[in-house]
């Protein structure tokens, strides 16, 4: 005997396609979502493989208070994650406008339809190029570092005040011929993607005629502190260096670990792009919106569809910046 909780004809009804809209949802919309749920996963499997390679190397994981300091304007200024800070305000009121444009949608408003996703995609656009400087003083790097034979990166710093001292600052300087290394010239089994400012030869030097200045390892003490060395196991760990490190790049990076440059350009790249894919399509949406497009068809929907996108580009950020600049 046949039992059923469902009227069935209703259940055809429902899913037969044409004008039928199954969860009282366009099509549009449905599909959006399956694209996030989607893209939700994807980012989630990057940040479960962030979080699992930086468990594996928690005590040599740069510290990101002390890697995004900088703030345009303000060279040389402390501000510790102020700017990451502002750009995620920026980012975060760019998804209110969304709301506002859409509910205008929802009443039919034109010019303040307009005027939202105006502000949205000013909003989208300021936190893409706030992403970019970012990503520019992170490849440039600031003080700059040693890499000795087993790939342990080298910082230094100064004991009369505990700051971290440039290379560039104390390298004392030497008149050498210098060239990039390269595979089939020099040392064969590394190479330089670009001349270092200064040479290991003035560093070391510089070093070891300023006697106020220590080495710190990229490893922590149980404080979560950078280890810092006493001068005479700086002189001695100084030897072993053989590379000079100015800022970051896929293969090194002056922070510390070298993973973590991977995941900052590959994590932040991936949702920068995403936010750049949003910019333009809300800048195509807008002139839609100029021409008249959705006042002729009737409705706003499509500007609730790329609404969708544009809050979860926005989430996706939070916890993006929650896992990789807070914790």
């Amino acid at each position: 005997m046949k039992v059923s909780t469902v009227n069935e004809n209703e259940e055809l009804e429902l899913w037969s396609g044409g004008d039928n809209k199954p969860f009282k949802a366009s099509y549009g919309k449905i599909m959006m979502w399956f694209f996030i749920v989607s893209d939700a996963l994807t980012f989630t499997g990057f940040l479960v493989s962030y979080g699992f390679s930086r468990f594996k190397n928690i005590n040599s994981w740069p510290i990101a208070d002390e890697v995004f300091t900088h703030f345009p304007f303000l060279h040389g200024v402390d501000a510790p994650m102020y700017y990451v800070a502002l750009m995620t305000f920026i980012l975060i009121f760019s998804s209110v406008t969304m709301v506002l444009a859409v509910d205008a949608g929802h009443n039919m408003n034109k010019s303040k339809v307009a005027f939202y996703m105006l502000l949205t995609i000013i909003g989208g656009a300021v936190f893409v190029g706030s992403q970019a400087w970012e990503w520019k003083n992170f490849i440039k790097g600031e003080y700059g570092a040693l890499e000795t034979r087993g790939g342990q990166i080298l910082q230094f710093v100064n004991s009369d005040t505990g700051k971290r001292a440039s290379i560039r600052d104390f390298s004392k300087s030497i008149p050498t011929d210098r060239s990039t290394h390269v595979k089939n010239k020099g040392i064969w089994f590394f190479s330089e993607s670009s001349l270092p400012t200064v040479s290991l030869l003035e560093v070391k030097e510089g070093f070891k005629s300023n006697s106020n200045l220590l080495i710190r390892t990229e490893y922590l003490d149980d404080n979560g502190q950078k280890i810092i060395l006493s001068r005479e196991e700086s002189l001695n760990i100084l030897e072993q260096a053989q590379i000079v490190v100015e800022g970051a790049n896929l293969i090194r990076n002056e922070y510390g670990n070298r993973l973590f440059a991977n995941f900052f350009f590959f994590i932040t790249g991936f949702h920068g792009f995403h936010v750049f894919s949003g910019v333009v399509i809300n800048i195509i949406i807008f002139f839609n919106i100029l021409i008249g497009t959705y006042e002729r068809r009737g409705h706003y929907e499509m500007v609730e569809k790329v609404g969708l996108y544009w809050h979860f580009v926005d989430l996706v950020w939070v916890f993006v910046f929650t896992f990789f600049y807070l914790v």
